[in-house]
């Protein structure tokens, strides 16, 4: 039986009937990302990394491209299992079932900390109990985001609009995405860097579609609500396109800190 989730869900499971559709159109991050953890960190081949809320392993492959000891841990069985099969060529990827609060690492083992666009399900007091438990005495942690430009063209505030008016949680995981307050509470005495690299994605209707129903706020197309959200989403689509394409704008934004 297909499992299903709705935009409540506990977060371990809200992506659970949308891995297809997250692996193929969910952004990937820019080259300089890594590169500042490179060079910020002095990375070699030896570094141990947990990435934490690794999902389909997006950010995960960059990592693991680079030759690091790359530990992904990810809680929602389907997720996990997607990453497992795209990564499995890689010596360097070790697959673990777990969460930012109990990530079953063992203590004093991890280098570095990633977690790409997923520390806003994480709780904040525990996740960063269970980061110092496993970070080494002088690791860090950084937490990456694609922040979408709800206002850098008149297609985006269109599709802002749209997710406003149908997805009932919007609001508020945008809310905790980049949360001020969060951070301050995550980070050691609220002490963080700020990094930022511009990113875009560019689509056709299908593409569209795809990227919009891998959010888990979306209404799923098999319902009465996700039905009228497609309809609005390709009307939309039609009246801004160029060429058949429309173009997602972002932030990729990166918080780096001790914890």
């Amino acid at each position: 039986m297909q499992q299903t989730t709705s935009p409540g869900a506990e977060p371990t499971a809200r992506f659970s009937n949308r891995v297809e559709n997250y692996i193929k159109y969910r952004p990937g991050y820019p080259a300089g990302v890594i590169e500042y953890l490179q060079k910020q960190f002095q990375l070699n081949e030896d570094a141990h990394i947990a990435d934490i809320g690794s999902g389909t392993g997006i950010f995960t492959r960059l990592l693991l491209d680079q030759g690091y000891q790359v530990f992904a841990v990810e809680p929602n069985e389907p997720m996990k299992q997607a990453a497992e099969q795209d990564l499995k060529a890689y010596k360097n990827f070790t697959s673990v079932a777990g969460t930012a609060e109990h990530s079953n690492l063992p203590p004093n083992s991890i280098d570095l900390i990633t977690s790409a666009t997923a520390f806003h399900w994480f709780d904040v007091d525990k996740s960063r109990a269970e980061f110092k438990r496993i970070l080494k005495t002088d690791g860090s942690v950084a937490l990456i985001w694609n922040v979408r430009k709800p206002a850098a063209d008149a297609f985006a505030v269109a599709y802002d609009q749209l997710l406003i008016s149908y997805a009932s949680d919007y609001k508020d995981v945008k809310e905790k995405t980049l949360n001020d307050e969060r951070l301050a509470r995550f980070f050691n005495q609220g002490k963080f860097e700020t990094i930022s690299y511009p990113n875009q994605q560019v689509f056709d209707e299908e593409g569209l579609i795809g990227r919009a129903l891998s959010s888990s706020y979306v209404p799923m197309p098999e319902t009465p609500e996700g039905h009228t959200f497609l309809k609005d989403l390709k009307a939309i689509f039609k009246a801004y396109q160029i060429d058949g394409k429309v173009s997602f704008v972002y932030d990729t934004m990166m918080y780096v800190g001790k914890v």
